[in-house]
């Protein structure tokens, strides 16, 4: 079997990542009150110390159980979690020691970070941290025109002026070196995000000391597993596509790299009480199905609510994918894409466990009595459904007994498939390799 192009290699530990490829977003903070967008402070030009004055005060997350969350993870077969410890707001979970802006100082009254990370290692999952390179709330912070509630204010050069982006800077390094050095281990750092313009008036690198930023992450943390929006060309190890499907697995200077594609139930990432445009299970599952079969992890987010818990929606969808999981997830664990000598079949994906020799094919439209695998002939021992682990028949000439000519190439192994569909999401059918 021809051997599949090797990744390129990551400075954090990877492993892991590669094998359990499913995990989930979780974006909460202050927006979650308002629950129409958790960029509604930008979407809105709300200013800052009124978008404190109307939240921040009444932030009270009483129905909050992070054990109840790891639960739902864990139930819908995600393997690891990335949490916003603090989005573009400005608004931190955790009890920093350099600012007031923090859940410790709301009705909650309480670090909402730890408990989280306890509660998710408990459940045997890796530990992802999400930090925002924005911070829309911080004196310092210099406003630009692009994005911020006062992108458009008639004074903002004179807002600037008092305006510091170096002291930004060393308050963002700082808040980053508590993250890393107060919680165990991390294993993914998810920064957000870097706007460069020509003309100088977005922020990257140079706004962020993002060189300084990236030592300090590998001294503190050095297995840690760091994201693509630093603005540094080879400062990451993983390319996190964002609300795409990518039509391939994602190459960077002609080889294949770790990816992982984040994607929300609906369009906003933090809870949105009226959004109607929420994905279905069959969707979601074959999304992951879709992002597998190319080598990417599939990172699906939660919006909690203000008062801390997953709506219905959220748990119908969590439990909808975790259904499809129960027997299924040989078809996601330790698989990638398979060998480019075996063509994808017809309204199909192809997911492949090299280490076992498995090829799990998942069969998007089920077809009447036949599956066509071209290229699959000879290479095939045994067969079955993985969902209940029935046999699957196959032979080498196209429809067997049938004088039928021009349906498969020499090539072909045909599988016979029962007339009625197996009543899962999207049914799979585990090929032993030869």
């Amino acid at each position: 079997m021809a051997q599949i192009a090797e990744l390129r290699k990551t400075v954090g530990e990877s492993s892991w990542f590669v094998r359990d490829r499913f995990g989930m977003f979780i974006h909460w903070g202050l927006y979650s009150m308002a629950a129409r967008h958790e960029w509604v402070m930008h979407h809105e030009k709300i200013p800052p110390q009124e978008y404190e004055k109307k939240y921040f005060s009444r932030f009270d997350p009483d129905l909050y159980n992070p054990q109840a969350w790891a639960d739902a993870a864990c139930r819908a077969g995600m393997k690891y979690f990335v949490i916003t410890t603090k989005h573009h707001e400005g608004f931190c979970l955790w009890d920093s020691k350099l600012t007031t802006y923090k859940a410790t100082r709301t009705p909650a009254k309480r670090d909402l970070l730890r408990p989280m990370v306890e509660a998710f290692r408990k459940r045997n999952m890796r530990v992802g941290l999400y930090h925002s390179l924005i911070d829309w709330h911080h004196d310092q912070y210099v406003i630009d025109p692009h994005f911020g509630p006062l992108r458009d204010h008639p004074d903002r050069e004179k807002l600037n002026q008092k305006r510091n982006q170096a002291k930004y800077a060393a308050y963002l390094h700082g808040q980053v070196r508590e993250l890393l050095s107060n919680y165990g281990k991390i294993d993914v750092l998810w920064f957000d995000f870097s706007y460069p313009k020509p003309n100088g008036s977005g922020k990257g690198h140079q706004d962020w000391q993002s060189e300084k930023l990236y030592k300090l992450v590998r001294k503190l943390q050095p297995g840690v597993l760091l994201n693509d929006r630093l603005d540094l060309p080879n400062a990451w190890d993983i390319k996190t596509p964002e609300q795409v499907v990518p039509r391939q697995g994602v190459v960077v200077d002609g080889r294949p790299v770790v990816w992982e594609a984040c994607h929300t139930f609906s369009g906003s990432w933090g809870y949105h009480r009226d959004e109607q445009s929420w994905k279905s299970v069959p969707q979601l599952v074959e999304l992951l199905i879709d992002t597998v079969s190319k080598d990417g992890n599939l990172l699906l987010n939660v919006g909690p609510t203000s008062r801390g818990s997953f709506d219905e929606r959220t748990m119908d969808r969590l439990n909808g994918i975790g259904q499809w999981m129960d027997v299924h997830a040989k078809s996601i664990y330790g698989c990638g894409a398979a060998p480019a000598e075996f063509p994808v079949p017809q309204d199909c994906r192809l997911t492949w466990n090299a280490a076992k020799k498995r090829m799990y094919v998942h069969v998007l439209t089920w077809p009447f009595r036949h599956l066509h695998l071209d290229g699959f002939k000879d290479r095939v021992e045994y067969a079955h459904l993985l969902n209940d682990g029935s046999e699957i028949c196959f032979h080498k000439d196209g429809h067997r007994g049938l004088n039928f000519k021009g349906l498969a190439t020499p090539e072909t192994l045909t599988l016979e498939l029962p007339v009625q569909r197996p009543n899962v999401t999207v049914p799979v059918i585990e090929l032993f390799m030869k």
